[in-house]
């Protein structure tokens, strides 16, 4: 087994001319043979910085051509990336150093600041390096020192939603069995493929959904430094992209753009939804245009491909996320880890070699949600009789109310179908009488003035009233993270305190 380096110099070998990166500010490409130079070159200077093999070198910056080449760089080392989320704190990225040990911080322009004063308040050194200072000169290039399918590549947080990120081990193994899983993922993908790069690399959709796959079979990767909705757009049609992952507040973003149908998209092939579940109104659009809207279920601890829902099955099986990945295995049990029976809720557990090697750090964690040689995925879910898997909510976030098991991803749903509501987020408070009450925060479309009451009766029309708030709050944005995952912590922060319905 080699490691994730040597996908990029054996492409190198095999095409040299063909265009890996495309940078979609300038329009600078960078082909296969110059991606190994660049990266073999940026290993002799970290090399040269003190890292050695399995040491972590940490990396806050905007997407970039220079980012995945360090990335690439890294691996040639051995050493472990360590990408972070720079929408976090100072103290937030000052914890992570704690956690990981970094041997480096590794920055671009933007994000300088931030990872100096998380370096201040981080309670152990770390040397701080400018992602454009990792040069040598051009003779000199660090050789690839060899690894293993087990071992770790690279460190990707969770996202903390429930408490302090975990940091999910990852192997050069992982990754690959990732690639062979997307290959043949529905019609798969070539070297003629063509992928736009627009959700953050820190996140492991962004970075190992298409990114790291298209390069593992010589395609090319159009890099956008951030997203833009109207830029999307316009990139997407530029440079006729024919595969494209982005999560649900991203794609709901770019269907709101008003001159979307003066652009001509008849090059993609696959559109691919991950990250949360998606809203019908926003698959719906998209499949009106006559467009293959696929939608997958993944985690960062997977690689992060789990589930995908092919384009032939997604309006017979409207609501699944699909069938697990060409490599994968999939139990749903009950609390005792028993299999449950055909269309029973139970949690989802998942067996594979995209199944990371553990919490860094955390044995006991890893142990507990690795039990039985499955990994535990703390969500809830149910399997129909051709093995297409539903999910119902997280395990955590499921609510019990006067015994009975509401599920807020279905509340969830019934609220966004309704056409004054923008963003909606369903959470289970205590309730005196109910053991918990079901509350729904929404956010309404503009210039709309649909009352509680309203959206009261709109649920209760429509699900079980058990199942329906019982109290609705608004806000003008709901609190997400990163990657587009509600903060349903912060929610229940912010009401948990109050009984009373705030009404328009």
């Amino acid at each position: 087994m080699a490691g994730i380096s040597t996908w990029i110099t054996r492409r190198a070998q095999r095409t040299p001319d063909a265009i890996a990166l495309i940078d979609a500010t300038t329009g600078a490409t960078t082909t296969y043979a110059q991606l190994a130079a660049d990266s073999a070159r940026r290993a002799a200077a970290l090399r040269a910085r003190g890292v050695r093999r399995g040491d972590r070198v940490m990396m806050i910056g905007l997407n970039s051509t220079a980012q995945l080449a360090t990335m690439f760089a890294v691996a040639r080392l051995a050493a472990i990336s360590v990408p972070v989320n720079f929408r976090l704190s100072p103290g937030e990225v000052a914890y992570l150093i704690s956690d990981a040990t970094p041997t480096l911080l590794l920055h671009d322009d933007m994000f300088a600041e931030l990872a100096a004063t998380a370096a201040e308040q981080a309670p152990r050194a770390v040397d701080l390096v400018h992602l454009d200072a990792l040069e040598a000169p051009e003779e000199v290039f660090a050789p690839e020192d060899p690894v293993t399918a087990d071992d770790v590549a690279m460190l990707m947080y969770t996202s903390g939603t429930t408490g302090k990120p975990k940091g999910a081990m990852l192997t050069h193994g992982n990754f690959e069995w990732n690639a062979i899983n997307m290959l043949v993922a529905g019609e798969g993908m070539t070297p003629r493929d063509k992928t736009l790069a627009v959700a953050p690399l820190f996140h492991i959709g962004g970075l190992s959904l298409y990114v790291l796959p298209l390069l593992y079979t010589g395609g090319t990767i159009v890099v956008a430094p951030a997203f833009d909705p109207a830029a999307a757009l316009k990139l997407l049609e530029a440079h006729k992209v024919t595969v494209h992952f982005m999560v649900p507040a991203m794609w709901d973003a770019m269907r709101k753009v008003p001159n979307f149908d003066d652009h001509d998209l008849s090059s993609l092939r696959t559109l691919l939804c991950g990250g949360a579940p998606c809203p019908l109104p926003v698959i719906d659009f998209y499949q009106g245009k006559g467009l293959t809207f696929m939608e997958g279920f993944g985690m960062t601890e997977l690689a992060p491909a789990a589930m995908i829902l092919e384009a032939q099955y997604v309006r017979t099986h409207a609501g699944s996320v699909g069938r697990p990945v060409f490599h994968d295995d999939v139990r749903i049990v009950d609390g005792d880890d028993r299999d449950v029976a055909t269309g029973e809720v139970g949690e989802l557990l998942m067996a594979g070699p995209n199944v990371f090697a553990g919490y860094w750090g955390l044995p006991e964690v890893t142990a507990h949600d690795m039990r039985g040689g499955w990994f535990h995925t703390g969500d809830l879910a149910r399997m129909d009789a051709d093995g297409f898997i539903t999910l119902v909510d997280r395990k955590k976030d499921m609510i019990v109310t006067g015994g009975e098991n509401v599920y807020p991803i279905e509340v969830e749903q019934v609220l966004l179908s309704h056409p004054d509501v923008d963003d909606a987020a369903v959470i289970g408070l205590p309730d005196p009488k109910w053991g918990e009450g079901v509350t729904a925060v929404v956010s309404l479309r503009a210039q709309a003035s649909v009352s509680a009451d309203d959206l009261l009766a709109y649920c209760r029309d429509r699900i079980a009233h058990f199942k329906s708030p019982r109290r609705i709050e608004f806000l003008d944005v709901l609190p997400r993270n990163a990657t587009g995952k509600l903060l349903k912590r912060t929610l229940r922060e912010q009401f948990g305190s109050d009984g009373s319905a705030v009404t328009r």
